[in-house]
């Protein structure tokens, strides 16, 4: 009887463990301890997040994430099943990292086409495996807490933040507008540092 519950605690905190290792990490960059914080709440498909990642950010990484001063958080906030799709595919790795969320963006064009779902979901395929040939596609938009993971984001970006339209960016818990203006955004990091 000892054995039986011996083997039973063993499993028990195996499978504890394991879903333990099922949270999904959030996709940033930066000092973890800096004194800006600074959150994106974004839609792959959506253009102005594109132009954000292409001109914003790299200004943004240069001034002031290198440098320890700004930590940043890329939020998924989908505005349709595509953007969802592709956000799945950002956080699949699991490991906190931006780069395939940065390589979506840089090539947005190149897979948010096609007149259906099924028709992007290609485009959006043949990309990943040229980027990535290990990444398991369908697995990865099948899984359930990535899944879960992505929507909590949305659904806590409009209770917390009333967001209703993306970019939208959060500076140390407070609403920025504009994010499109890097002078009025390097300003206020300024002020804040």
């Amino acid at each position: 009887m000892k054995k039986l519950i011996l083997i039973f605690s063993i499993i028990l905190f195996h499978f504890g463990y394991v879903l333990a290792e099922t949270k999904i990490k959030p996709l940033h960059e930066g000092n973890v301890d800096a004194k800006v914080s600074l959150i994106v709440y974004e839609s792959l498909t959506c253009g102005h997040c594109a132009d954000f990642h292409k001109e914003v950010y790299p200004k943004l990484k240069k001034d002031f994430i290198d440098n320890g001063l700004v930590k940043i958080e890329f939020r998924s906030f989908p505005l349709d099943l595509a953007a969802l799709n592709a956000s799945k595919l950002s956080h699949c790795k699991n490991d906190g990292k931006t780069d395939l969320l940065h390589f979506l963006y840089e090539n947005q064009k190149q897979w948010v086409r096609g007149e259906t779902i099924k028709d992007i979901n290609k485009h959006l395929k043949d990309l990943i495996i040229k980027k990535d040939s290990l990444l398991d596609f369908e697995g990865c938009l099948t899984n359930e807490n990535i899944e879960d993971h992505v929507l909590n984001d949305r659904i806590s970006g409009a209770k917390k933040f009333n967001i209703e339209a993306t970019p939208t960016l959060i500076i140390n818990g407070k609403k920025f507008d504009n994010p499109q203006n890097y002078k009025k955004l390097k300003k206020t990091i300024e002020k804040l540092i």
